[in-house]
C-alpha cells in the first residue's frame, strides 16, 4: 500500500514540472503569463523570497526540502536513500561555514546565508561557528553522522589547505556515498535506477575531470584522486586512463558509446556538461513516465524539479538585470526559432 501512495504522491508532484511551453512563457511572456506558469508550478515562493532579500539557492533548496518532506512519509524501507540525498543540502551550509572561518567572516555575518533545515538538520551549527579554525571544526565533525564523509576531507585539506581541495572532497566522499547505498537499492529497484545514478555519476565525474585537468591544471593523479570511484560506464579504470589524456578533444575521442556520440560536437567544458544535464533530464523524465520502483520515479522527479527551480532563477535573474529575452533563451538551451509568444497562445 505504501508503495501504491509513493508512486501517487510523485504522480501529483509530476503534473507540477515544466514542460518546453512554460520556459518559453518564462523567457519570452509578460509578467502575468510568468506569475501564472510559477504559480501552477508552486514556486511563486521563490518570486516572494527573492522579493525580499533571501538568497535564491536558499529558495531552490527550501522548495527541494520541502517536496522531500512529503515523499519521505510515503517512501518506507526507501526512505534512507532519500534521508541521504538531504545531506548534500547541509554540506551546503557547511561549505557556507568553512569559507568563513578560512576568510575570517564573524559567525552573525554567515548565519543569514545557511539554510533552515528544520528537523531535517543534523549538523551541530552553533557549535560548528564556535571553532577557531577549520581543524578544529573537521575535528568536531568527526564524533558525528558526517565523520565518514569529513575525514576524507579533513585528510585533503591537511595536505593542501585549499577551500578548493576542501569543497571537492566533501563532494567527492559524498556521491561515494550514494554509488554505496545506490548498489544496496539496485536489485528490488532494478534497471532503471541503475542506469539513472549511473548517468549522474558519469556526467559529474566526467565534467569533473575536465575542469580539474584543463581548468586548474591538476596533475593527473590528483584529478583520479577527486574523482567519484564508480562502476558505471565512467568506471574508475576508465576515469584513471581518461586522467591522462592531455587534450580536451582526446578525452572526448575515448569516451565510451553512448557519450562519444553525443559529445562529437562539444567544443568546450560548458557544451559538455549542458548536453550531459540534458541528457540526463532525459532519461529521469523517461523513468518519471514509466512504471518503475515508486523511489526510481521519486528520484526522476526530484532531480527534473531541481533543474525546473534553477531555470527558474535564470528567468528570474536574467529579467532582474534587463537581459534581452533572446539571451535569457539562448542560456537556457532554448535556441531554436519559434514564434512569438502572442502568437502561440493564440
Amino acid at each position: 500500500m505504501l508503495n501504491h501512495y509513493l508512486d501517487a504522491r510523485v504522480s501529483l508532484m509530476a503534473s507540477r514540472l515544466l514542460g518546453s511551453e512554460d520556459i518559453q512563457i518564462l523567457a519570452e511572456g509578460s509578467d502575468e503569463q510568468r506569475a501564472a506558469v510559477l504559480e501552477r508550478a508552486g514556486l511563486g515562493a521563490m518570486v516572494e523570497g527573492m522579493k525580499s532579500g533571501r538568497y535564491m539557492e536558499q529558495s531552490i533548496i527550501l522548495n527541494q526540502l520541502a517536496d522531500i518532506v512529503i515523499l519521505l512519509r510515503a517512501a518506507g524501507d526507501a526512505r534512507k536513500f532519500l534521508l541521504y540525498w538531504v545531506l548534500r543540502f547541509e554540506i551546503t551550509n557547511l561549505k557556507a561555514i568553512i569559507r568563513a572561518r578560512m576568510s575570517g567572516i564573524p559567525p552573525s555575518e554567515i548565519r543569514h546565508e545557511l539554510i533552515d533545515m528544520g528537523f531535517l538538520a543534523s549538523l551541530p551549527i552553533d557549535e560548528l561557528l564556535r571553532t577557531e579554525d577549520v581543524g578544529e571544526l573537521l575535528r568536531r565533525l568527526e564524533t558525528t553522522r558526517y565523520a565518514d564523509i569529513v575525514r576524507f576531507a579533513r585528510s585533503a585539506f591537511e595536505t593542501q589547505h585549499r577551500l578548493f581541495e576542501l569543497d571537492a572532497a566533501l563532494d567527492r566522499r559524498f556521491y561515494q556515498g550514494l554509488v554505496g547505498l545506490a548498489g544496496q537499492l539496485e536489485s528490488e529497484l532494478g534497471k532503471a535506477f541503475h542506469d539513472l545514478v549511473g548517468l549522474m555519476i558519469d556526467r559529474i565525474n566526467l565534467v569533473w575531470l575536465l575542469r580539474f585537468r584543463f581548468v586548474y591544471k591538476l596533475p593527473p593523479s590528483q584529478v583520479y584522486y577527486l574523482l567519484i570511484p564508480s562502476r558505471y560506464r565512467l568506471s574508475s579504470s576508465v576515469l584513471m586512463e581518461l586522467a591522462v589524456l592531455e587534450r580536451f578533444e582526446q578525452v572526448l575521442a575515448a569516451l565510451p558509446q553512448p557519450y562519444r556520440n553525443w559529445l562529437e560536437e562539444a567544443e568546450n567544458i560548458n557544451e559538455v556538461q549542458a548536453t550531459m544535464e540534458s541528457r540526463f533530464a532525459l532519461s529521469a523524465r523517461k523513468v518519471l513516465h514509466s512504471p518503475a520502483h515508486g523511489l526510481s520515479r521519486a528520484f526522476s522527479y526530484l532531480v527534473l524539479r531541481e533543474q525546473d527551480m534553477r531555470r527558474v532563477r535564470s528567468v528570474l535573474k536574467g529579467r532582474s538585470i534587463g537581459l534581452h529575452a533572446d539571451t535569457i533563451r539562448q542560456a537556457l538551451g532554448l535556441v531554436e526559432t519559434s514564434p512569438p509568444i502572442a502568437m502561440r497562445m493564440g
